[in-house]
């Protein structure tokens, strides 16, 4: 082992991902997590192109295809319930609308976290409370009230980061709302769902509604998504939230009403804006982002699952290639990824726009250039490269497990 001690914080993709990296790299990783268990469930997420690459090299192919959700493909309907347009999960390769590794985040996270449970400390209900770097390493004081030195720590703690706000700056700074909010939340198949999902939008209030299977039959994931200019409900705030998702949704028409009489059964109700992370660096001394903590390209993008995966490869990558020197190591993680962020981040927009509502008496959308934005689309898929780092250490080699290493509750 390289003796090298990282502190990642946030065990949901990105963290996870990134400690198995780390360990492979030769790094001795600790993951901190603030719940007090994985969370299960959560939206369906994606990996396309050369996301597949990397759950290949870790060798989680197998385990990450037998989590998937099985959907077949989707169909828009009109509110009469008419099938308008179907996307197959095999068209474009297994790369388009429905990817053919389509993955409830939890179950996502629950094979990561079984990949690497025995080589990575794990710290659930607990986080990170205050952090003082210095030249040589960080020093990191829990909220448990245990304090520990780090030669590098990692925020993969997601949209809301609270390891950004403490090194980098308040949310307001980096995060770009886009003018959306999206809820999800698990529901009774009262309604014939089988392979497919169905998506409902309404093309007069910009509002959307659709069911997705789940693995269980017996279960939809109930997805909803309304425009609005602004967004200040604390994303803690459930009450407010489910409130403010009754009001919005109100009257839309198709099957809205059976999904939102569900609402206050939802074991797994999730809200939040539909947003961005924009900044000019991801890095500061000795701590790093990864993830939708450093740039997120909205559920919109699709891309969000691929990018973390993507990024915790290369980060690990660079720093044991540049020997763990922060600095350098930190320089090419950012050089290698930000043109694959820029065009997942323009592919969520698009997206966005695509569903905006025009004013009254405004001038229809030009016609989209399809060659360009199928351009857009190929760099957000492929559009990085990924070295083989074959002149650095890369153990698959089991170690005995953490002694002291909590158990998830």
């Amino acid at each position: 082992m390289s003796g090298i001690r990282v502190l990642v914080s946030g065990a949901s993709v990105a963290g996870p991902a990134l400690a198995h990296w780390l360990h492979r790299r030769g790094a001795e990783v600790t993951v901190v997590e603030r719940a007090g268990a994985l969370r299960p469930g959560g939206q369906a997420v994606d990996a396309r192109g050369v996301a597949k690459e990397v759950i290949r090299r870790m060798g989680l192919d197998a385990a990450v295809r037998a989590a998937r959700t099985e959907t077949a493909g989707a169909y828009t309907v009109d509110a009469d319930g008419t099938v308008l347009e179907t996307f197959r999960a095999d068209d474009d390769g297994g790369d388009g609308y429905i990817s053919e590794i389509e993955i409830l985040r939890g179950d996502l996270s629950r094979v990561l976290y079984d990949d690497t449970r025995d080589r990575v400390e794990y710290l659930f209900g607990d986080r990170i409370a205050e952090l003082t770097q210095n030249a040589d390493d960080v020093d990191v004081t829990f909220a448990g009230g245990d304090r520990r030195r780090f030669d590098l720590v990692v925020g993969a703690d997601g949209l809301h980061s609270a390891l950004r706000a403490m090194v980098f700056g308040p949310h307001e700074r980096f995060v770009r709302h886009l003018g959306r909010v999206l809820a999800f939340y698990s529901v009774p198949n009262e309604f014939g769902l089988d392979r497919w999902l169905i998506d409902y939008q309404d093309p007069g209030s910009g509002r959307s509604a659709g069911l997705r299977p789940l693995p269980d039959a017996t279960r939809a994931m109930a997805m909803l998504s309304f425009p609005t200019p602004g967004f200040d409900i604390d994303h803690r705030d459930v009450a407010a939230q489910k409130e403010l998702l009754r009001e919005r949704m109100a009257g839309l028409g198709w099957e809205t009403a059976r999904i939102l009489a569900h609402l206050d059964d939802a074991p797994d109700f999730y809200l939040d804006q539909v947003a961005q992370v924009v900044m000019d660096r991801w890095s500061s001394g000795r701590v790093a982002l990864l993830g939708d903590a450093a740039f997120s390209s909205s559920p919109f993008s699709g891309g969000g699952t691929g990018m973390a995966l993507v990024g915790a490869y290369l980060l690990a990558g660079e720093l044991a290639a540049a020997g763990w020197d922060p600095q350098t190591a930190f320089a090419g993680y950012e050089r290698r990824m930000r043109p694959f962020v820029e065009a997942n981040q323009e592919i969520g927009r698009l997206h966005v726009q695509s569903r905006a509502v025009p004013e009254p008496g405004a001038e229809p959308a030009p016609e989209p250039d399809m060659e360009a934005l199928m351009a857009v689309v190929e760099r957000a898929i492929n559009g990085v490269e990924l070295p083989d780092y074959a002149a650095v250490p890369d153990s698959r080699a089991p170690r005995e497990p953490w002694n002291a290493r909590p158990s998830e509750p």
